[in-house]
């Protein structure tokens, strides 16, 4: 399978941690407290963007991760599913085998010709003298 999977995975990651990173310090309601991570152990510090910024990172990381996805959504409707049954996809493989096969005596037929021919050539050159 295509590396579309660990991708959007990676830009889920990325959008997390961009959303954890920038955002900004608000409160949204009367009883809620702004913590100072500064003084806790092990938490990222947050480097809040102003909020046209943010939206605008937000915007474009919500495209990207929506293009990821619809990728996939392409590479597994190209899959074989309950549509292909498993002689379908036997006819079809030996139809490629057959076609192979095809190609295959092609490939060989061209390959005598290009031995015929390149014989011929050597006795043209050989039959050729200087004067």
């Amino acid at each position: 399978m295509s590396n579309a999977q660990p991708q959007l995975a990676q830009q889920f990651v990325a959008s997390l941690h961009f959303v954890q990173r920038r955002h900004n310090l608000e409160t949204l309601g009367p009883t809620d407290k702004v913590r100072d991570i500064k003084q806790e152990p092990h938490q990222i510090e947050v480097d809040p963007l102003p909020a046209e910024e943010f939206a605008v990172g937000l915007k474009e990381l919500s495209r990207d991760l929506i293009i990821k996805e619809q990728q996939i959504e392409v590479l597994i409707s190209n899959l074989p599913g309950l549509d292909n049954s498993e002689r379908d996809q036997e006819r079809n493989i030996k139809n490629l085998e057959e076609d192979l096969k095809a190609a295959e005596t092609q490939r060989q037929e061209a390959l005598r010709e290009r031995d015929q021919i390149l014989a011929e050539l050597d006795s043209v050159i050989r039959s050729i003298r200087r004067p």
